[in-house]
């Protein structure tokens, strides 16, 4: 009973192992908004990778907005077109490839009506001059096309299929001219394979009968997107009336490699593979080809309709090369969907999959990637159901975001390197699911503990505290740490005679007034408060949660507390109250922090030479009549966020080495305020530490007529005064002995 008790029990393993089972339920349904996800995905490899450099082979002679607007609204004269030919072939193109169809026959030249007048002119018995005999030869230009193209065996024509019914818009024809460019042979590779589930025409829009019977060769330029639009995929085979045809750009390949034989491999799955002499395409089970994108539009070459027909391109632009002949211009209606573009030209698709099969560089995804997604998910959600209860929280969602960014760069890295296309976002969703679970599960049954511990102990301690034994049980223990850290005290000057001329609920009220926005001057800067002492505040930043720019929070929080006390000033003096002052000394150094005090009660406090450095360095305002005073070693952290000026050399009491000092004047923004002050106060520093009193005088007054109250320079003035009647050892250095602590 207790064994079964026990499985029944939840546990964050047990969540997790649930979600990475759903996970595999939600891939092997193949919901069609996650489908459309992997797609958008398989997309974002293209945009990560970029452009890639496609081969020399290929160019493109585009029928763009130019050429409109050079020869006017398309369609053009055919001659148009016998001429392009006829510049091609003079140019050594090896192969002409139209991504267009002529299957209405051409009047723009006016030969409809030539022949009406004709026919008038026999139905009235009268005879036909040479004229208009020679009229209706120049008019007839798909005539002049069939001629050129007779002469044009490197000439590949297109057309195109109708996949349904709906798209049949005039009575389906035989096309006895398709029959050159069936696929030479279709091997079946496994005995009594059925025929292929592959696109299958229901009917074709031919080229007119004058044009088709002088062309030789024929491709199919049909181009279906997927489900959300794109292009991703160009079917390089279309069964029809039992046959099985080639695509426009696989028959451009194929004349391009000197016509070896075309063969189409059909196992009990589909289409195992298409063969062009001894190159293998790795098509899928329905003959489509994965189109591995090399960039955005115009990666391939160019040329403007109009530029060839005016020769205004280079004289080898052709040599050798297939050229796509096909419409860029938007007009004209071809444009596609891609992964780089919304707005891509057909004819460059077409120029892409060439590209694909003469480098051989093929997308592919792979057969085994049923098998791969399953693991992945399996081996993901366990992983993440064992690892992420041994983690806090935070870490265990930033561990979560890390592994979906790896898993993404992984599958982005054999995407880039292999030409694989991995599955991304069912292993990433499945990563996601496991791990909210576990992560959910686990903070409402450790959170229902942190409660139960929040009210044992809010009654003694300090709440930041809860929160930190919170997440550490361990620091409920005596004993601290040593770590570098910063502490501030502040104090108000003259308290005791404050409070003498205060009654009781005044000077509660004046210490509330004055507290309240101070300590949360410490908290916005991410420090901690110690403790009050009276009128003081001691705080410390960098435990007990590390800060790495603990010294500049602290002396931002002085700054900013010393403007919120000029504040209060004026509301102090409108209220009919005293003025108060404040003095703040700053220390960084090595500490101890932790609990400290008896086993029944203790403090999370710091303590340390550091700690009563501060202490001392706060009671030194007074000294100089400054407000905020740091030692080196917080200069050396923050002089670069600060305007600071140097103040002294002293010794502590009860220490031998003496330590520099200096005043926290301001925000670095302030320099340029400052400046005069800062660097006349120094250089006067310099001349009394080598004695050269005239010149440090001369300094310190100078920096009196840009600051009247100046106390530190008003300090060194009077001690210069008394240095001068003093006879003054050789090894004097300037060093001045604190005798108060």
């Amino acid at each position: 009973m207790d064994k079964l008790k026990r499985f029944f029990t939840p546990t964050a393993f047990k969540v997790g192992l649930i979600a990475t089972l759903l996970s595999l339920i939600i891939y092997g349904l193949g919901i069609p908004f996650i489908n459309a996800m992997e797609l958008k995905a398989f997309d974002f490899h293209f945009l990560y990778r970029g452009k890639v450099e496609p081969g020399n082979e290929v160019v493109i002679v585009a029928i763009d907005q130019k050429s409109i607007d050079n020869l006017g609204r398309w369609p053009w004269p055919r001659t148009r077109i016998a001429e392009l030919i006829e510049k091609l072939n003079g140019g050594g193109a090896k192969v002409i490839a139209f991504d267009m169809i002529f299957s209405e026959p051409d009047d723009s030249l006016g030969l409809g009506a030539i022949k009406g007048l004709k026919k008038r002119l026999k139905d009235k018995g009268r005879g036909v001059t040479s004229e208009i005999d020679a009229a209706e030869k120049m008019a007839d230009s798909d005539a002049r096309l069939a001629s050129v193209l007779k002469n044009s065996p490197s000439v590949i024509l297109g057309y195109f299929f109708f996949t349904s019914m709906e798209e049949i818009r005039h009575t389906e024809k035989q096309a006895p001219y398709l029959i050159p460019s069936r696929y030479t042979s279709v091997r079946y590779l496994e005995k009594g394979a059925p025929m292929p589930d592959m696109l299958t025409a229901v009917g074709v829009e031919e080229n007119i009968r004058i044009i088709s019977d002088a062309a030789q060769d024929f491709g199919y330029f049909n181009i279906i997107p997927d489900v959300d639009g794109t292009v991703r995929w160009v079917p390089l085979a279309v069964k029809y009336n039992n046959d099985f045809y080639p695509h426009l750009s696989i028959e451009a390949v194929r004349k391009y490699l000197d016509s070896p034989p075309l063969l189409l491999n059909v196992a009990g799955y589909g289409v195992d593979s298409i063969q062009i002499g001894n190159r293998t395409l790795p098509v899928d089970e329905r003959g489509r080809l994965l189109i591995n994108y090399r960039g955005p539009h115009k990666t391939f070459p160019h040329y403007s309709f109009s530029d060839v027909l005016n020769g205004a391109v280079p004289a080898d632009a052709f040599k050798n090369r297939i050229v796509l002949i096909g419409a860029t211009a938007i007009g004209i209606y071809d444009m596609r969907v891609t992964p780089f573009s919304g707005t891509f030209p057909g004819v460059e698709i077409h120029a892409n999959v060439i590209d694909n099969i003469l480098k051989g560089d093929f997308v592919n995804r792979p057969d085994w990637i049923v098998v791969f997604d399953v693991l992945a998910i399996l081996l993901l959600g366990i992983s993440l159901s064992t690892g992420i209860p041994k983690m806090h929280a935070v870490y265990a969602m930033m561990f979560t975001v890390a592994l979906v960014a790896l898993y993404i760069l992984l599958n982005n890295y054999f995407f880039y390197y292999w030409n694989i296309w991995l599955t991304t976002v069912y292993p990433v969703i499945a990563i996601v699911f496991v791990s909210s679970c576990v992560i959910t599960y686990q903070f409402m049954t450790e959170e229902r503990k942190k409660k139960q511990i929040k009210e044992a102990f809010s009654h003694y301690v300090a709440p930041s505290l809860i929160n930190e034994i919170l997440k550490d049980p361990d620091k409920l223990v005596l004993g601290g740490e040593e770590r570098r850290l910063t502490v501030l005290f502040s104090d108000i000057r003259g308290f005791t005679t404050i409070s003498e001329k205060l009654k009781p609920q005044a000077l509660v009220k004046l210490m509330n007034d004055y507290l309240t926005p101070m300590t949360e001057i410490v908290l916005k800067n991410g420090g901690t408060v110690d403790k009050y002492m009276g009128d003081a505040i001691m705080a410390f930043w960098g435990a007990p949660i590390w800060q790495e720019d603990h010294s500049i929070r602290a002396c931002r929080a002085a700054l900013d507390m010393l403007k919120k006390l000029a504040e209060l000033q004026v509301e102090l003096e409108k209220a009919g109250l005293p003025r108060i002052d404040i003095g703040i000394g700053l220390s960084t150094g090595m500490v101890t922090v932790g609990n400290m005090g008896s086993n029944t009660r203790f403090d999370y406090t710091v303590m340390g030479d550091t700690v009563n450095l501060g202490s001392r360095l706060e009671g030194m305002n007074k000294e100089y009549g400054t407000h905020a005073i740091v030692p080196k070693y917080t200069y050396e952290d923050v002089k670069n966020e600060f305007v600071l000026r140097p103040l002294d050399l002293i010794k502590v009491k009860g220490k031998a080495i003496p330590i520099k000092i200096y005043e926290l004047m301001g925000d670095k923004s302030e320099m340029e305020k400052l400046r005069g002050i800062v660097e006349g106060f120094e250089a006067g520093l310099s001349y009394y530490w080598e004695k050269k009193w005239d010149m440090a005088e001369e300094s310190f007054n100078n920096v009196l007529k840009l600051r009247q109250d100046d106390g530190p320079s008003k300090v060194f003035l009077s001690r210069i005064k008394e240095l001068r009647k003093t006879e003054l050892p050789p090894d004097w250095d300037g060093v001045f002995v604190m005798t108060k602590k």
